[in-house]
């Protein structure tokens, strides 16, 4: 799809697009609203200003669209529209010994039992000892801030996602 394409989608197309980035309705449905777009970098911009705008209710309904780091399965049932980017925004977990990825299962059980989503990262370029660590280093923290971290990370998906979704013209 070029930016060019994607200004001109009817709304409902334009909606299926963006969902491919991020399943917040809201987001989805202001990101819709805000085209067209001059760039990838104004798309870019008004999508993280419309991100910063959205309440808890709206980071929560994005991170539904996440499979659990490590179990792409869990996303194919629900959000089979993402699953192909999540698969390979995850590929460092794919390659990791039977022990970290044993350890990340149980670790994204915890954080989910604990603060009611499941653990947000931005995971491309990192391993699944990396995505551990950081596990490790936020599963204890108060949920009001881990609805902050993984918003931010989700952001930073988002982003990735709309650019590797279009094609630069």
């Amino acid at each position: 799809m070029t930016l060019d394409q994607l200004n001109e989608l009817n709304d409902q197309t334009a909606y299926d697009w963006f969902q491919l980035a991020c399943v917040a309705p809201k987001w989805v449905s202001q990101m819709v609203a805000a085209r067209p777009f001059s760039s990838l970098d104004d798309m870019q911009q008004q999508s993280a200003e419309i991100w910063r705008s959205l309440d808890k209710e709206q980071f929560l309904a994005a991170f539904e669209g996440h499979p659990m780091i490590g179990d792409v399965s869990t996303l194919k049932a629900k959000f089979a529209n993402t699953a192909g980017a999540a698969g390979h925004e995850q590929s460092g977990a794919a390659i990791a010994d039977e022990n970290t990825l044993q350890m990340l299962l149980q670790k994204n059980k915890e954080y989910l039992n604990k603060h009611g989503f499941i653990f947000i990262i931005f995971a491309t370029g990192k391993s699944a000892k990396e995505m551990l660590s950081a596990l490790l280093s936020r599963i204890d923290n108060n949920t009001d801030v881990e609805i902050a971290n993984a918003a931010a990370e989700q952001n930073k998906i988002t982003q990735l996602r709309l650019a590797k979704n279009l094609e630069q013209e």
